[in-house]
């Protein structure tokens, strides 16, 4: 036989199938072993992140608020059914935004209000509503007309007058007064009073209270609107 002719009984065989996987897999394990730092890493990152998901608490994921359940108008007196708590996410939310049902039940509303606005204290009839008036209180007033009410908004400022129901006297009140709120309500619905007239709540420096609250019980209280 010639030193160049194959032997057959030395030939490779040729890779089975077999061969093959195995080979594969050889390749995988060392592909492993050469970056099994990094997964571990990996692996280690994914645990703790669904451990911190797990363990959250819900109570840092959302802030809960009342709402308004429907439009609600000025006047209304507020119960259990008007309010809704609803979840905001922390920041959203005014940061007087109240969240004690209990808190804002019997309480009137100042102005009105719109389905899922959340209730805040300027909302209501109250000592806050004066806040955009610094100096100032809320003073609820009663004009022996409530026809002159119904011609104002909050927000108008007004000069507060005094007629004397005898003589006919003119005096002036208070100048540029703040209308905060017009909490009467409307026709056939319960009022805030069964007295005559109509009420108003508007901001009063200290040395006004005393002058504006005893003419509305002994004189016709009126007003101009104020030009400043």
């Amino acid at each position: 036989m010639s030193l160049t002719d194959p032997d057959p009984e030395h030939d490779p065989a040729p890779p089975t199938a077999r061969d093959r996987i195995d080979r594969a897999r050889l390749r995988l394990r060392r592909t492993v072993l050469r970056r099994r730092r990094s997964l571990a890493a990996l692996l280690a990152c994914v645990a703790v992140g669904a451990a911190l998901t797990a363990t959250r608490s819900p109570d840092l994921a959302s802030v809960p608020v009342l709402v308004a359940a429907r439009d609600l108008p000025p006047g209304a007196t507020l119960a259990p059914s008007d309010l809704v708590l609803v979840d905001f996410r922390p920041g959203t939310p005014p940061a007087s935004a109240l969240d004690d049902a209990d808190d804002l039940a019997g309480r009137v509303l100042a102005a009105p209000v719109t389905a899922g606005e959340p209730i805040t204290p300027v909302r209501l009839v109250g000592p806050d509503l004066a806040e955009a008036d610094p100096g100032r209180t809320a003073v609820p007033v009663r004009l022996p007309d409530a026809g002159l009410v119904s011609l104002l908004e909050v927000g108008d400022r007004l000069d507060l007058l005094a007629v004397d129901p005898e003589d006919g006297d003119l005096t002036t009140l208070a100048h540029d007064v703040p209308v905060l709120a017009l909490p009467t309500r409307e026709p056939g619905s319960s009022t805030l009073a069964a007295q005559p007239g109509s009420l108003l709540v508007v901001g009063l420096t200290p040395q006004e209270v005393a002058p504006v609250t005893t003419a509305a019980l002994v004189t016709f209280v009126t007003y101009t609107w104020s030009s400043r």
